[in-house]
Protein backbone atom coordinates (compact mmCIF):
# COMPACT_ATOMS: atom_id res chain seq x y z
CA UNK A 1 0.00 0.00 0.00
CA UNK A 2 1.26 3.20 -0.89
CA UNK A 3 2.63 5.24 2.24
CA UNK A 4 3.36 9.47 3.02
CA UNK A 5 7.06 10.09 2.20
CA UNK A 6 8.23 10.06 5.51
CA UNK A 7 11.00 12.94 4.54
CA UNK A 8 8.09 14.80 3.40
CA UNK A 9 5.83 14.28 6.76
CA UNK A 10 8.70 15.53 8.74
CA UNK A 11 9.36 18.05 6.97
CA UNK A 12 5.36 19.47 7.20
CA UNK A 13 5.83 18.86 11.27
CA UNK A 14 8.71 20.84 11.33
CA UNK A 15 7.59 23.86 9.28
CA UNK A 16 3.87 23.07 11.65
CA UNK A 17 6.25 23.98 15.12
CA UNK A 18 5.52 20.28 16.53
CA UNK A 19 7.91 19.06 18.45
CA UNK A 20 9.29 15.59 16.48
CA UNK A 21 9.99 12.93 18.97
CA UNK A 22 10.75 10.01 16.31
CA UNK A 23 11.01 10.81 12.32
CA UNK A 24 10.21 7.29 11.10
CA UNK A 25 7.12 6.30 11.82
CA UNK A 26 6.39 10.16 12.52
CA UNK A 27 5.45 10.94 16.36
CA UNK A 28 5.17 14.68 17.39
CA UNK A 29 4.15 16.43 20.12
CA UNK A 30 2.21 20.57 20.11
CA UNK A 31 4.16 23.14 21.86
CA UNK A 32 2.75 23.53 25.09
CA UNK A 33 3.04 27.27 24.45
CA UNK A 34 0.78 26.93 21.04
CA UNK A 35 -2.16 25.50 23.53
CA UNK A 36 -3.17 29.15 24.65
CA UNK A 37 -6.76 29.46 25.03
CA UNK A 38 -7.52 27.56 22.33
CA UNK A 39 -10.62 25.81 22.99
CA UNK A 40 -9.62 23.73 19.10
CA UNK A 41 -5.53 22.99 18.29
CA UNK A 42 -5.24 24.02 14.56
CA UNK A 43 -4.99 20.58 12.37
CA UNK A 44 -0.98 21.69 11.44
CA UNK A 45 -0.61 21.96 15.05
CA UNK A 46 -2.99 19.00 16.81
CA UNK A 47 -0.24 16.13 18.32
CA UNK A 48 0.73 12.75 15.37
CA UNK A 49 0.81 9.89 16.92
CA UNK A 50 1.72 6.37 14.26
CA UNK A 51 3.32 3.15 15.21
CA UNK A 52 3.64 2.29 11.36
CA UNK A 53 4.34 4.62 7.59
CA UNK A 54 1.14 6.00 7.37
CA UNK A 55 -0.93 4.75 4.12
CA UNK A 56 -2.33 6.89 1.36
CA UNK A 57 -5.46 6.03 0.79
CA UNK A 58 -7.28 7.12 -2.52
CA UNK A 59 -10.68 8.27 -1.60
CA UNK A 60 -12.61 7.14 -4.88
CA UNK A 61 -11.91 3.80 -4.14
CA UNK A 62 -11.40 3.89 -0.42
CA UNK A 63 -14.11 0.96 1.03
CA UNK A 64 -15.04 0.49 4.76
CA UNK A 65 -15.92 -3.58 5.08
CA UNK A 66 -18.43 -4.55 8.18
CA UNK A 67 -19.19 -7.76 9.03
CA UNK A 68 -18.48 -10.51 11.35
CA UNK A 69 -21.83 -11.25 13.26
CA UNK A 70 -24.42 -9.10 11.81
CA UNK A 71 -27.18 -9.71 10.15
CA UNK A 72 -26.68 -7.20 6.84
CA UNK A 73 -22.50 -6.98 5.84
CA UNK A 74 -21.81 -3.26 4.49
CA UNK A 75 -19.49 -2.03 2.49
CA UNK A 76 -19.34 1.29 2.43
CA UNK A 77 -17.52 4.26 0.20
CA UNK A 78 -16.84 7.97 1.37
CA UNK A 79 -19.94 9.47 -0.14
CA UNK A 80 -21.97 6.77 1.03
CA UNK A 81 -21.22 7.71 4.63
CA UNK A 82 -21.16 11.90 3.67
CA UNK A 83 -24.66 10.99 2.72
CA UNK A 84 -25.88 9.75 6.08
CA UNK A 85 -26.78 11.76 9.35
CA UNK A 86 -24.01 13.67 10.55
CA UNK A 87 -22.56 14.83 14.21
CA UNK A 88 -19.74 16.77 14.92
CA UNK A 89 -18.47 17.23 18.12
CA UNK A 90 -15.24 18.70 19.87
CA UNK A 91 -12.90 16.16 21.51
CA UNK A 92 -9.91 16.17 23.32
CA UNK A 93 -7.35 13.07 22.34
CA UNK A 94 -4.63 12.70 24.14
CA UNK A 95 -2.11 9.89 23.98
CA UNK A 96 -1.97 7.02 26.60
CA UNK A 97 2.17 7.88 26.81
CA UNK A 98 2.28 11.90 27.28
CA UNK A 99 4.23 12.69 30.31
CA UNK A 100 6.54 9.52 29.52
CA UNK A 101 9.78 11.29 29.57
CA UNK A 102 8.97 12.32 33.54
CA UNK A 103 8.35 9.04 34.80
CA UNK A 104 11.46 7.79 36.83
CA UNK A 105 13.09 5.21 36.29
CA UNK A 106 12.94 5.61 32.76
CA UNK A 107 11.01 3.31 30.25
CA UNK A 108 10.80 2.33 26.89
CA UNK A 109 8.83 3.68 23.96
CA UNK A 110 8.13 7.50 22.84
CA UNK A 111 9.75 10.22 25.16
CA UNK A 112 6.77 12.35 25.37
CA UNK A 113 7.01 15.44 27.71
CA UNK A 114 3.17 17.17 28.12
CA UNK A 115 2.11 17.91 24.89
CA UNK A 116 0.84 14.22 23.34
CA UNK A 117 -2.48 15.80 23.48
CA UNK A 118 -4.60 17.81 21.25
CA UNK A 119 -8.65 18.83 20.68
CA UNK A 120 -10.26 18.96 17.68
CA UNK A 121 -13.85 18.98 15.80
CA UNK A 122 -14.49 16.10 14.42
CA UNK A 123 -17.35 15.42 11.91
CA UNK A 124 -18.75 12.34 10.54
CA UNK A 125 -21.26 9.93 11.18
CA UNK A 126 -22.38 8.35 14.42
CA UNK A 127 -20.83 4.13 14.69
CA UNK A 128 -24.34 3.00 16.11
CA UNK A 129 -25.96 4.63 12.65
CA UNK A 130 -23.57 1.86 10.89
CA UNK A 131 -24.20 -0.59 13.69
CA UNK A 132 -28.16 -0.40 13.84
CA UNK A 133 -27.69 -0.73 9.79
CA UNK A 134 -25.63 -3.94 9.82
CA UNK A 135 -27.53 -5.17 12.53
CA UNK A 136 -25.48 -7.53 15.19
CA UNK A 137 -26.35 -10.59 16.04
CA UNK A 138 -27.33 -12.50 19.05
CA UNK A 139 -23.87 -13.38 20.86
CA UNK A 140 -22.05 -10.68 19.83
CA UNK A 141 -19.72 -9.04 22.72
CA UNK A 142 -17.00 -6.98 21.26
CA UNK A 143 -16.63 -4.39 17.94
CA UNK A 144 -13.36 -4.61 16.47
CA UNK A 145 -12.00 -1.63 14.19
CA UNK A 146 -8.74 -2.88 11.81
CA UNK A 147 -6.88 0.31 10.16
CA UNK A 148 -4.68 0.14 7.19
CA UNK A 149 -1.74 0.92 8.67
CA UNK A 150 0.77 -2.16 9.56
CA UNK A 151 4.52 -3.16 9.71
CA UNK A 152 6.25 -5.67 11.63
CA UNK A 153 6.50 -5.53 15.24
CA UNK A 154 8.71 -7.34 18.22
CA UNK A 155 7.62 -11.11 19.09
CA UNK A 156 5.44 -11.43 15.34
CA UNK A 157 6.94 -13.37 12.49
CA UNK A 158 4.63 -11.86 10.11
CA UNK A 159 3.64 -7.90 9.39
CA UNK A 160 0.45 -7.22 11.74
CA UNK A 161 -2.17 -4.23 10.96
CA UNK A 162 -3.26 -1.99 13.50
CA UNK A 163 -6.11 -3.13 15.79
CA UNK A 164 -8.20 -2.23 18.27
CA UNK A 165 -11.63 -2.68 19.78
CA UNK A 166 -14.54 -1.84 22.29
CA UNK A 167 -17.24 -3.72 23.67
CA UNK A 168 -20.82 -3.95 21.48
CA UNK A 169 -22.44 -1.16 24.96
CA UNK A 170 -19.17 1.64 24.34
CA UNK A 171 -18.94 1.36 20.55
CA UNK A 172 -23.24 1.99 20.90
CA UNK A 173 -22.29 5.42 22.76
CA UNK A 174 -24.34 8.39 20.94
CA UNK A 175 -20.89 10.35 20.64
CA UNK A 176 -18.58 7.61 19.30
CA UNK A 177 -17.91 8.84 15.62
CA UNK A 178 -16.30 7.60 12.01
CA UNK A 179 -14.84 11.56 11.44
CA UNK A 180 -14.72 12.21 8.31
CA UNK A 181 -13.34 15.83 8.50
CA UNK A 182 -11.00 17.57 11.35
CA UNK A 183 -11.98 21.19 12.08
CA UNK A 184 -14.08 21.18 9.18
CA UNK A 185 -12.40 20.43 6.70
CA UNK A 186 -11.17 17.12 5.51
CA UNK A 187 -8.93 14.38 7.16
CA UNK A 188 -5.12 15.03 6.83
CA UNK A 189 -3.03 11.88 5.75
CA UNK A 190 -1.81 12.16 9.45
CA UNK A 191 -4.81 11.92 10.90
CA UNK A 192 -6.35 8.91 9.28
CA UNK A 193 -7.73 10.16 6.15
CA UNK A 194 -10.06 9.47 4.38
CA UNK A 195 -11.92 7.80 7.79
CA UNK A 196 -11.34 7.45 11.13
CA UNK A 197 -12.71 6.22 14.21
CA UNK A 198 -13.30 9.14 17.45
CA UNK A 199 -14.25 7.45 21.11
CA UNK A 200 -14.45 10.48 23.24
CA UNK A 201 -12.97 10.22 26.64
CA UNK A 202 -10.46 7.43 25.88
CA UNK A 203 -6.83 7.55 25.45
CA UNK A 204 -6.88 8.16 21.43
CA UNK A 205 -5.19 4.50 20.66
CA UNK A 206 -8.97 3.79 20.53
CA UNK A 207 -9.53 5.93 17.46
CA UNK A 208 -8.23 4.07 14.70
CA UNK A 209 -7.17 5.52 12.21
CA UNK A 210 -7.25 5.05 8.00
CA UNK A 211 -10.20 2.58 8.85
CA UNK A 212 -11.12 -0.02 6.42
CA UNK A 213 -12.95 -2.56 8.66
CA UNK A 214 -15.12 -3.12 11.48
CA UNK A 215 -15.82 -6.16 12.75
CA UNK A 216 -18.60 -7.56 14.67
CA UNK A 217 -17.27 -10.92 17.42
CA UNK A 218 -18.03 -12.51 19.57
CA UNK A 219 -14.75 -12.29 21.97
CA UNK A 220 -13.03 -10.73 23.76
CA UNK A 221 -10.21 -9.38 20.89
CA UNK A 222 -6.72 -9.40 22.88
CA UNK A 223 -4.53 -8.26 19.87
CA UNK A 224 -0.95 -7.08 19.57
CA UNK A 225 -2.12 -3.34 20.71
CA UNK A 226 -4.73 -4.59 23.38
CA UNK A 227 -3.03 -7.24 25.37
CA UNK A 228 0.63 -6.36 24.92
CA UNK A 229 0.62 -2.57 23.98
CA UNK A 230 -1.38 -0.24 25.78
CA UNK A 231 -1.64 -2.26 29.44
CA UNK A 232 -1.03 -0.57 32.80
CA UNK A 233 1.53 -3.40 34.05
CA UNK A 234 2.54 -3.76 37.40
CA UNK A 235 3.73 -6.13 39.70
CA UNK A 236 2.03 -6.29 42.99
CA UNK A 237 3.36 -8.84 45.63
CA UNK A 238 5.48 -10.90 43.28
CA UNK A 239 2.62 -11.55 40.21
CA UNK A 240 2.58 -9.23 37.48
CA UNK A 241 -0.67 -7.77 36.87
CA UNK A 242 -1.91 -6.16 33.89
CA UNK A 243 -4.78 -4.08 33.31
CA UNK A 244 -6.20 -1.97 30.27
CA UNK A 245 -5.77 1.19 29.12
CA UNK A 246 -8.95 2.74 28.76
CA UNK A 247 -10.16 6.20 29.90
CA UNK A 248 -8.10 9.54 30.13
CA UNK A 249 -7.20 9.95 33.54
CA UNK A 250 -7.81 13.33 34.83
CA UNK A 251 -5.24 15.79 34.20
CA UNK A 252 -4.66 19.76 34.73
CA UNK A 253 -1.71 21.13 32.07
CA UNK A 254 -0.12 24.41 32.54
CA UNK A 255 0.33 26.46 29.36
CA UNK A 256 1.00 29.72 31.02
CA UNK A 257 3.40 30.78 32.41
CA UNK A 258 6.00 28.77 30.49
CA UNK A 259 8.51 26.73 32.25
CA UNK A 260 11.87 29.09 33.69
CA UNK A 261 9.44 32.07 32.11
CA UNK A 262 10.70 35.84 34.09
CA UNK A 263 7.78 36.83 35.17
CA UNK A 264 7.80 40.63 37.04
CA UNK A 265 7.10 40.88 40.30
CA UNK A 266 2.85 41.87 40.80
CA UNK A 267 0.10 40.48 39.50
CA UNK A 268 0.66 36.49 37.92
CA UNK A 269 -1.54 35.03 35.26
CA UNK A 270 -2.15 30.93 35.51
CA UNK A 271 -3.78 29.53 32.45
CA UNK A 272 -4.36 25.98 31.53
CA UNK A 273 -6.58 22.98 30.42
CA UNK A 274 -7.77 20.31 32.09
CA UNK A 275 -10.29 17.16 31.08
CA UNK A 276 -11.26 13.59 32.11
CA UNK A 277 -12.39 10.75 30.74
CA UNK A 278 -14.84 9.33 33.44
CA UNK A 279 -16.50 12.64 34.02
CA UNK A 280 -16.43 16.48 33.07
CA UNK A 281 -14.00 18.61 35.37
CA UNK A 282 -15.42 20.04 38.41
CA UNK A 283 -12.27 22.02 40.06
CA UNK A 284 -8.74 23.07 38.94
CA UNK A 285 -6.56 24.76 42.02
CA UNK A 286 -3.44 26.31 41.66
CA UNK A 287 -0.44 26.73 44.17
CA UNK A 288 2.38 29.01 43.81
CA UNK A 289 5.25 28.84 45.62
CA UNK A 290 4.19 25.83 48.28
CA UNK A 291 1.28 28.01 49.14
CA UNK A 292 -1.98 27.37 49.62
CA UNK A 293 -4.31 25.83 46.91
CA UNK A 294 -5.91 28.01 45.22
CA UNK A 295 -9.71 27.96 43.40
CA UNK A 296 -9.00 28.83 39.26
CA UNK A 297 -11.58 30.36 37.69
CA UNK A 298 -13.57 27.28 35.36
CA UNK A 299 -14.40 28.39 31.64
CA UNK A 300 -16.58 26.96 29.20
CA UNK A 301 -16.21 24.49 27.31
CA UNK A 302 -17.49 21.50 24.82
CA UNK A 303 -19.27 18.43 26.11
CA UNK A 304 -16.17 16.21 24.96
CA UNK A 305 -13.63 18.69 25.20
CA UNK A 306 -11.03 19.66 27.41
CA UNK A 307 -12.11 23.16 30.06
CA UNK A 308 -9.35 26.29 29.89
CA UNK A 309 -8.95 27.88 33.53
CA UNK A 310 -7.39 31.16 34.85
CA UNK A 311 -6.41 32.40 38.06
CA UNK A 312 -4.81 35.85 38.98
CA UNK A 313 -2.81 36.29 41.63
CA UNK A 314 -0.34 37.94 43.14
CA UNK A 315 3.52 37.49 43.79
CA UNK A 316 5.99 39.90 45.58
CA UNK A 317 9.43 38.05 46.52
CA UNK A 318 11.63 37.91 43.94
CA UNK A 319 13.39 34.02 42.98
CA UNK A 320 12.74 31.03 41.64
CA UNK A 321 9.27 29.72 42.73
CA UNK A 322 7.07 26.80 41.60
CA UNK A 323 3.74 27.19 40.28
CA UNK A 324 1.56 23.78 40.10
CA UNK A 325 -1.90 23.00 38.96
CA UNK A 326 -4.06 19.91 40.01
CA UNK A 327 -7.64 19.23 38.55
CA UNK A 328 -10.77 17.05 40.15
CA UNK A 329 -13.75 15.96 38.12
CA UNK A 330 -17.54 15.14 39.30
CA UNK A 331 -16.85 11.74 40.64
CA UNK A 332 -14.08 12.88 42.77
CA UNK A 333 -11.26 11.54 40.81
CA UNK A 334 -8.02 13.99 41.26
CA UNK A 335 -4.58 13.65 40.34
CA UNK A 336 -1.79 12.25 42.64
CA UNK A 337 1.76 14.11 43.82
CA UNK A 338 3.63 11.62 41.75
CA UNK A 339 3.00 9.39 38.86
CA UNK A 340 2.20 5.70 39.21
CA UNK A 341 4.92 3.96 37.36
CA UNK A 342 4.10 1.39 35.34
CA UNK A 343 6.67 -0.84 33.04
CA UNK A 344 5.15 0.55 29.88
CA UNK A 345 4.99 4.42 30.66
CA UNK A 346 1.18 5.07 30.05
CA UNK A 347 -1.23 6.75 32.02
CA UNK A 348 1.19 9.74 34.00
CA UNK A 349 -1.32 11.76 35.31
CA UNK A 350 0.76 13.55 38.30
CA UNK A 351 0.47 17.09 39.22
CA UNK A 352 2.50 19.49 36.70
CA UNK A 353 4.83 21.55 38.59
CA UNK A 354 6.39 24.63 36.58
CA UNK A 355 9.30 26.86 37.91
CA UNK A 356 9.20 30.48 36.67
CA UNK A 357 11.61 32.97 38.01
CA UNK A 358 10.12 36.30 39.84
CA UNK A 359 12.09 39.20 38.97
Amino acid sequence: MPAMDPENALRRAVEAGLVVRTADPLNAETPISELIASVVTPTARFFVRNHFPMPVLDADTWRLEVGGLVERPLRLGLRELRRMPTMTIAATLECAGNGRALLEPAVPGERWGLGAVSTAEWTGVPLAEILDRAGPRAGAREVLFRGADQGTVEGHAEPIRFERSLSLGEARRPDVVLAYAMNGEPLPVQHGFPVRLVVPGWYAVASVKWLTEIEVIERAFAGHYQGEKYVYETEQHGVLVREPVTLQRVRALLVEPRPDEQVARGELTVRGAAWSGEAPIARVEVSVGEGRWQDARLLDAPDHGWRWWELSTSVDAPGVTTVRARATDRLGHHQPEHPAWNRLGYGNDAIQAVRVNIV
